[in-house]
């Protein structure tokens, strides 16, 4: 048992639904590359774009130690390790992403540049100043105790380094509309405003040194997403495969809940405090 949110994205077999809906595609599942992947391994708000935006933000630099915190199937780890140079490291809460992201960095040839391994964001499994940085994308919405999470994250940060996040936060509008792609319903849904969060890292010695609300972008985004499916249906390849069979709901309700500003979107840089 891993618990509630460990459960709700396990929707089992997503290894197998990936390769298939790739097989389908005409992709030689032997000679897969990155980029054959990119629908699919970045479940988060516009995709590959929001990731290669956020590591933009952070001026990463190749060789450099980074903690993907939240890591899903892989993709941005991925993404940093092949475009970055970054040494990567991803951790997940559960079993069968990491299962799939293992499987698939070996299948696009990355084996030796990202490891994954199963673990909590709220006790991760590494010793303390062991990264230059800790990413995390579309992870603390599933996790009540927002101090706890950015201590952590910022525990396993060598002096200086820094935490960049894309995430959703509470809107001004009152709760969302359920389900999303983070929640079935209420129960492991833990949205906290921006400003909150900002205190929280405040008190925690962090310094934000960039902080941008990306929340029209990434309804435009959605907006998109949703008109082209209505007008060449769902793709063989997409995170869809990652929400079951709710996912059409998941998608719209993330559009109503932009529009009517029930939630918000961000991404930051923040500094871990000097030791």
């Amino acid at each position: 048992m891993h618990g509630p949110v460990a459960d709700h994205y396990a929707v089992g077999g997503v290894l197998d639904s990936i390769l298939k809906a790739l097989a389908s595609l005409g992709k030689d599942l032997d000679a897969l590359t990155p980029h054959d992947l990119a629908p699919v391994d970045t479940f988060h708000i516009r995709g590959r774009e929001a990731t290669v935006e956020l590591a933009a933000r952070a001026g990463l630099a190749a060789g450099m130690k980074v903690l993907d915190s939240g890591c899903g199937l892989g993709g941005s780890a991925r993404y940093l390790a092949l475009d970055h140079g970054c040494e990567v490291t991803g951790v997940d809460l559960t079993p069968e992403y990491v299962e799939a992201a293992t499987a698939l960095a070996g299948r696009v040839g990355l084996a030796d540049r990202v490891t994954f391994r199963q673990g909590s964001a709220l006790d991760l499994p590494f010793a303390d100043n062991g990264f230059d940085a800790v990413w995390t994308e579309h992870v603390q919405m599933n996790i009540e105790d927002k101090r706890a999470f950015y201590r952590e994250s910022l525990r396993v940060l060598k002096p200086a380094g820094v935490l960049m996040f894309h995430d959703i936060f509470r809107g001004d509008a009152g709760d969302p509309h359920y389900p999303v792609p983070w929640a079935d319903e209420p129960s492991i849904s833990f949205l906290s405003t921006g400003d909150d969060v900002r205190r929280t890292l405040d008190a925690l010695g962090a310094q934000v040194l960039d902080w941008e609300d990306t929340s029209e972008r990434s309804l435009d985004w959605f907006r998109g997403v949703l008109a082209q499916r209505q007008e060449s249906g769902t793709p063989a390849l997409g995170i869809h495969l990652l929400m079951g069979e709710a996912a059409p709901a998941k998608l719209r309700n993330v559009v109503r809940n932009l529009e009517e500003k029930r939630i918000a979107v961000v991404q930051a840089v923040v500094q871990a405090r000097a030791r």
